[in-house]
């Protein structure tokens, strides 16, 4: 039962109406969804030309089910009424362009700019719908790749610590004996510093508390290399929170370039040449430091908006409720 029909069995109790019947009269009069112009094609492709901008975003969320939907919105709109200017089924290039280029030339010509995330299907979209918009690649995209490989190289010793953990305990066990793991100056066994590290490892030095600081001194103490990729990962941070300009931030990465490269750590390496495959985009940022914020925040408030509807039985439905609500 979704959120709508919880409502309207609340409403329809208080009124003595049958909820279920209330619902079904919401839905075909007194909405105006019967009448919608959009209606037949909403579960493919719904476009609001009229909500255009000159700094748009892109991104892709999932509605029903895992199925995805590309999203463009109109960041001057603030998240409010006028946001969305297109929904589309899929995240298929020539699909989502098809449909974009429903919006007259003119006004996607008056795009300057967009910002999206690091992958190729959005850049080709970007480029073919919006051909005179500079393409902005989002900060938090760039970082968390370099956030996820400090967390590999985590999980890789935490793995190799189990291993080692159960081999002393089969060992034990082999000579009658209990094996009790080597308890660390912070109470933590090995295994336990590893998965308690997850945490402290997102978030910059001068944010951990006490124990966190403790726990990381063992932790980098033991494994110098975690040490060292967390190291890079804050450098990063550093490059984009700092005042740079593009010539200053261009200057910085190259320098962040070659650390990584003498790291020799092979997970950093792939996020340094995903980075450089995107290299432009990214220090586009520098120039008005805009992010993919108000699309990733736009995704939360329809995710949000789906979990009050307990999931999305009508998927047309579901549109016409959101284009009321932010077309």
């Amino acid at each position: 039962m979704d959120n709508t029909a919880v409502n309207c069995k609340t409403i329809g109790g208080f009124f003595g109406v049958n909820g279920k019947k209330l619902q079904r009269q919401y839905k075909k009069h007194l909405s105006s969804f019967s009448t919608w112009q959009p209606k037949e094609h909403a579960h493919q492709w719904i476009v609001y030309p009229q909500n255009i901008g000159t700094h748009l975003a892109i991104d892709e969320v999932a509605l029903s089910q895992g199925e995805l939907y590309t999203i463009v919105t109109n960041k001057k709109a603030k998240g409010k009424k006028g946001s969305l200017v297109a929904i589309i089924a899929g995240t298929k290039t020539e699909q989502v362009i098809e449909h974009i280029s429903k919006i007259d030339l003119k006004k996607r010509q008056a795009v300057i700019e967009i910002t999206l995330d690091m992958a190729n299907s959005m850049k080709l979209i970007a480029k073919k719908c919006f051909p005179k918009a500079v393409q902005v690649t989002d900060r938090f995209h760039v970082q968390k790749l370099t956030l996820e490989a400090l967390q590999e190289l985590r999980i890789k010793h935490r793995w190799e610590a189990m291993d080692k953990e159960n081999q002393a305990v089969l060992q034990a066990k082999s000579e009658n004996k209990t094996y009790n793991p080597p308890i660390l100056n912070n109470g933590d066994t090995v295994k336990q510093l590893l998965v308690r590290s997850r945490y402290l490892l997102y978030k910059s030095r001068e944010k951990w508390t006490k124990n966190q600081e403790e726990r990381a001194e063992i932790l980098f103490k033991l494994y110098p290399d975690i040490k060292t990729a967390y190291s890079l990962s804050a450098q990063l941070r550093t490059i984009y929170n700092s005042k740079n300009d593009k010539n200053s931030a261009m200057l910085k990465l190259a320098h962040w370039y070659r650390k990584v490269e003498e790291a020799g750590f092979k997970n950093f390496n792939i996020v340094l040449n995903t980075i450089k495959g995107n290299y432009q985009s990214i220090l586009n940022y520098f120039d008005n430091r805009s992010t993919n914020a108000s699309a990733e925040a736009f995704n939360a408030k329809i995710k949000a908006f789906r979990s009050q509807f307990r999931g999305v039985r009508k998927i047309d439905f579901f549109l016409f409720r959101l284009s009321k609500l932010f077309a």
